[in-house]
């Protein structure tokens, strides 16, 4: 008998293959069109299977700003004020239009042989979907339902992910027979509309099939009501400007306003909502383990340990500074530290109060749970009281050190979705804490964006200040967010509420992209950023500090007065510590200039410069070699180096 974990979509399962199955599942795949009737022969070999795609899907998805089905690449999160550091798509010195460069995410032909590419893996949804009332009629029928349920949703997320990179692609809802010669499996790309309707059915037949909760030692699994909630979130992308050049007309929001009141209908009489009544159940619900959590609608369960066929959550290893055995640390721009609102919901200005070089006094109390800076608490297994501290100083000699060996180019860290009670003893390397991919505050943000779209405003309103009553802001002045005079005021204030309560969870690229906010060009029919009031990305950078020492010093200057200081977001007296903290920085520190900053190239300062033919991606020239009937999209070349002439933009 063989055991192995194995992760899915959701969740991480024990699977125990009896000794009447092969002993190897992927050897019994190796080949397409040799699945035999032996795959339908039990509820444990179709789990099996079932477990198998999942994992092809989403055995990469160990990090929350991991994205994109399958690859779980977090270069798209690079592309966002979140993270500095130049990427080729942002590259001031880069313009990619040639095939060559385009997204290679598309794969391969279908082959003879197993891949764990996007049209591999839909043909493992749609191989099961029409065989398993066949081959598998001896089970029962609604365990059947169950798993064909799943792999629905399976197959619409891998839809959603080929449309968010590419627009439309090919719609196949059947196993082909790979073939170089065979005319009628040359499928066209589809337009957007069709692929969202595919999706659409995809997800409508997985709500119908699938349960409102699993069993606990199921929980993970695609439910219902995820399905509804997966729909509202593919038909809000389907509104948004990138695929609907009328996004100003309410025909679509409508459809997606609708969408997301059926999917939060159906997870409030299922259990799910807001987890909780303060910022601290907010920042706790992140460690909720392999168990119910009313606000993950998806979750990715994670196993803890040094065992080989363990997935482990790498998140904790990256953001852990030096100093506890860490990655190093998740530096924090300071855009984003300039983000996030004033305790009162207000925004971040002078005007209300915002000093930037005190920038942790007197903020959004979410503020405190995402981000940690030199004189907070923040601990683990081994040390729970442990404070960080990372500065730097320079001697007579300008030679530079860093306090606790913490060399860092931000005086904040992310500590967002971290967990205390890991071990260090590894490095942090072996946490199993979970990952949530689509939670209930992301829903109700949904929701209020198509209300503002349809010029719905005081509903708006009303789904934003529960997302930020629950964290404690206070309801005056509809709970900072003020008098939205307009709907395009509305809007903006959803995707500012995204930016914060969302932060490094993988979401704001897709919100970037979907909004074209990193340029406007009326030329190419895109004026956003100018009808919301908003500036471009285009032109900006992401600003790193250090956090120095205001003399100079040959041993480190605080090592005295940094004893004893403590800020700690659970304690009664945050708000004195936080003074105390204040005047520490007052008195010892200044913003200084990093030596190299943290957008460059080759060590020179650039800036943001985003194409407007890469909001969607062409395709890359060796699929178009092995399918020479498929269009290039509009705005890149073709392998032969002629324009593209699809138009995925409706």
């Amino acid at each position: 008998m063989k055991t192995k974990i194995t992760l899915y979509a959701s969740a991480i399962f024990l699977l125990v293959t009896s000794a009447s199955c092969s002993d190897d599942f992927l050897e019994d795949m190796k080949n397409y069109g040799e699945y035999d009737d032996t795959f339908y022969q039990n509820e444990e070999r179709v789990t099996s299977y079932i477990d198998n795609v999942y994992y092809d899907f989403f055995a990469g998805y160990t990090s929350p700003l991991s994205t994109v089905t399958g690859a779980y690449s977090t270069e798209n999160s690079g592309l966002t004020e979140e993270i500095g550091g130049m990427r080729d798509l942002i590259n001031p010195t880069l313009t990619l239009f040639n095939a060559d460069d385009a997204s290679g995410y598309y794969g391969t032909r279908l082959e003879d042989k197993v891949k764990n590419e996007p049209y591999h893996r839909i043909r493992d949804c749609n191989a099961f979907i029409e065989e398993v009332d066949v081959k598998g009629a001896n089970l029962d029928e609604e365990f059947r339902n169950r798993a064909k349920g799943q792999l629905y949703y399976l197959r619409a997320m891998q839809y959603f992910d080929l449309m968010r990179v590419y627009g439309g692609v090919p719609i196949v809802t059947e196993v082909q027979t790979p073939s170089s010669t065979d005319e009628s499996i040359k499928l066209p790309r589809a337009s957007v509309s069709e692929v969202v309707a595919q999706i659409v059915e995809d997800l409508d037949m997985a709500a119908s099939l699938l349960p409102e909760n699993w069993e606990p030692a199921e929980y993970g699994r695609f439910t219902k009501g995820a399905a509804l909630a997966q729909k509202a979130r593919v038909l809000l992308t389907f509104a948004s400007p990138l695929f609907n050049s009328n996004w100003d007309s309410s025909e679509r929001w409508q459809e997606a306003l609708q969408a997301g009141l059926e999917a939060e209908s159906q997870l409030t009489a299922d259990g799910y909502g807001l987890y909780g009544n303060s910022v601290k159940d907010w920042e706790e619900m992140f460690l909720v383990d392999n168990s119910f959590c009313s606000e993950a609608i998806t979750v990715q369960l994670l196993g803890s340990g040094n065992l080989s066929n363990y997935l482990n959550n790498s998140w904790e290893k990256n953001i852990r500074p030096n100093s506890q055995s860490g990655g190093g640390g998740q530096t924090v721009p300071k855009e984003m530290i300039d983000l996030f609102p004033m305790a009162d919901g207000s925004r971040p200005t002078s005007a209300n109060g915002y000093d930037d070089f005190l920038f942790f006094l007197d903020r959004d109390p979410r503020f405190y749970r995402t981000f940690t800076f030199s004189g907070r608490k923040w601990g683990y297994k081994e040390d729970p009281d442990a404070v960080v501290w990372a500065y730097r100083w320079l001697d007579s000699d300008d030679k530079e050190y860093f306090s606790d060996d913490n060399q860092v180019s931000s005086p904040a860290l992310v500590c967002k979705m971290s967990n205390m009670e890991v071990t260090g003893e590894s490095g942090f390397e072996y946490s199993g804490t979970d990952i949530f991919e689509y939670r209930y505050a992301e829903l109700l943000l949904n929701i209020a964006e198509c209300y503002a779209a349809i010029g719905d405003v005081a509903n708006c309103v009303s789904y934003l200040g529960k997302v930020r009553q629950r964290v404690g802001i206070p309801a005056a002045n509809n709970y900072g967010l003020g008098t939205l005079g307009s709907k395009y005021e509305a809007i903006e204030a959803c995707l500012y509420e995204r930016r914060v309560e969302l932060a490094y969870e993988g979401k704001r690229f897709w919100d970037v992209q979907r909004w074209m906010l990193y340029n406007d060009d009326p030329s190419a029919g895109n004026n956003t950023c100018a009808m919301l009031g908003v500036n471009p990305i285009n032109g900006t950078q992401r600003t790193g500090y250090y956090l120095q020492y205001n003399g100079v010093a040959a041993t480190d200057p605080l090592a005295g007065i940094r004893e004893g200081i403590t800020v700690d977001p659970d304690s009664g007296d945050f708000e004195t510590q936080l003074e105390e903290l204040a005047a520490i920085y007052t008195d010892n520190f200044v913003l200084e200039d990093l030596i190299t900053p943290l957008d460059n190239v080759n060590g020179d300062p650039v800036q943001i410069d985003w194409k407007q033919n890469y909001y969607i991606q062409g395709l890359n020239s060796s699929i178009l070699t092995q399918n020479d009937w498929l269009e290039q999209t509009i705005g890149w070349k073709d392998a032969s180096g002629v324009d593209g002439t699809y138009n995925y933009r409706e």
